[in-house]
């Protein structure tokens, strides 16, 4: 048995997170339909009237490039697991190979979102801390449109920036996180850059500066913000909370008060409970993990397995919620448990565990990106090392499963390649010629990649 392992036994099938099947009714579904269209499209032109059923099934085909574009609305895309079975992004490539490629104004480390031939991101004033909220065409990487929301500088990690959140975005609107350096805010803006609602959350207060990125379940808008606790004995540290807000109107719907410890960046997930019921994973130090009801906020369960700083994401995968917790220091580890209402650690990994990295998942198996370059495939459910070797670099970008590839930007900006397979195989290395710490978007056909100041489309 692996030393790095407690309490590990059987578990059940993993339940898929919530994602867009789009990519796989366009292979089963809409392809053959296509060859069954063009058969009739003499018809457009010489033949009598055209069949109602071809008409529907061209409509239908038209609609699947908007529909696959939806896959990456949030941090790390569908339900935030990193994943896309996207078939058309290649192994490597060379500067002649990217669609676009186009310079950003300011720096930061936001990663892109999209929706339908749009993506957005952010950006901003390294020394004036203004935020840019930027739209650019997926299409040729021109920008749409630049929207600036004034700030005041504050203090931020060597490695965070002021724009390190990452957008979500639905049909209507982009909803954007951010600090002003006096209070945490909640934007929305629609899709010509108009801002709809804006909604103040009081203060945000934390040395390594804001990061946070929010989430979209039905008509609401999640945030989990959480403080610094003050190390003035006698200052009052600020309110941490988890808030949903309605989508429409930026009106609270709920708010659930977080105790203060250390400051976490890890976005949520959902999970479909054993009642069948949506429930809200949350991750941070306070609290361990635990699990929300979404429609009114009140805990459901937690366990208290995270000693150190959350900045990684939760990812569900072979039954389990897998987080990570560390520290600059060291000591970082992973943990694997059965959420619910009896909730209890499966498993736990100590070696070569990431920090701020997140993991993502391929069948039962899962895969560690640790911050020092030591990737490492386990078995999910029961944590058994696979195989683990270094790769090199240092990484603040988590890594995504593309098909049966991984995908991971170092710090100095290159992405490395590795089969995501029970082997371990080093396939390509690109660099991308500037730093960056943002984690690469995959939507209609086509993988999107920030560094400090560009955006990068390759594939298709």
């Amino acid at each position: 048995m692996n030393d790095e392992l407690k309490l590990g036994r059987g578990i059940s099938q993993p339940e898929p997170p919530p994602q867009n099947r789009s990519i796989s009714v366009t292979s089963t579904f809409v392809i053959p339909c296509l060859k069954f269209c063009l058969r009739f499209s003499v018809s457009l032109f010489h033949g009598p009237a055209i069949p109602r059923p071809c008409i529907f099934l061209a409509a239908l085909i038209l609609a699947i490039p908007s529909a696959m574009a939806q896959e990456w609305t949030r941090f790390r895309g569908p339900n935030g697991s990193g994943e896309s079975n996207c078939k058309s992004i290649p192994e490597k490539w060379s500067e002649d190979d990217y669609n676009w490629k186009v310079s950003l104004p300011g720096r930061g480390h936001s990663s892109p979102v999209l929706w339908d031939d749009k993506v957005f991101l952010l950006s901003a004033d390294p020394d004036l801390a203004t935020l840019y909220v930027l739209c650019l065409s997926a299409n040729d990487g021109q920008m749409i449109w630049n929207k600036h929301f004034p700030a005041k500088p504050y203090s931020v990690h060597l490695r965070n920036s002021f724009a390190t959140s990452t957008p979500t975005v639905d049909a209507q609107r982009v909803y954007v996180a951010r600090s002003t350096g006096d209070e945490a805010t909640l934007i929305a803006l629609d899709h010509t850059g108009k801002v709809e609602w804006e909604s103040h959350l009081g203060p945000f207060d934390c040395i390594h500066g804001f990061g946070t990125s929010p989430i979209l379940f039905d008509d609401r808008i999640i945030l989990s913000l959480t403080q610094e606790i003050s190390s003035d004995p006698d200052e009052e540290s600020a309110n941490s909370f988890v808030v949903a807000l309605d989508r429409a109107s930026g009106e609270m719907i709920w708010k659930t008060p977080q105790r203060t410890s250390r400051v976490s960046y890890s976005t949520p997930c959902l999970r479909k409970s054993e009642n069948g019921a949506m429930e809200l994973i949350c991750c941070n130090q306070a609290h361990g993990i635990l699990g929300l009801d979404i429609d009114t906020g009140k805990e459901n369960w937690s366990l208290d397995v995270l000693e150190k700083r959350t900045v990684s994401s939760p990812v569900l995968t072979a039954g389990l919620v897998f987080a990570t917790n560390g520290s600059g220091g060291g000591g970082n580890y992973l943990v694997a448990i059965r959420p619910g209402g009896q909730a209890e650690l499966a498993y736990r990994i100590t070696k070569q565990a990431p920090y701020v990295p997140s993991v993502v998942g391929h069948g039962d198996l899962l895969f560690l990106w640790s911050d020092k370059g030591v990737a490492s495939c386990i078995h999910a459910g029961d944590g058994m090392v696979v195989w683990r070797e270094r790769v090199g670099g240092n990484y603040s970008s988590s890594p995504i499963r593309v098909a049966n590839r991984l995908y991971c930007v170092d710090e100095d900006g290159v992405v490395v390649v590795l089969a995501a397979d029970r082997k371990f195989r080093e396939l390509a290395r690109i660099p991308l010629g500037e730093p960056s710490r943002s984690t690469p978007a995959v939507a209609g056909g086509h993988m999107y990649l920030r560094t400090n100041s560009q955006l990068f489309s390759v594939g298709g």
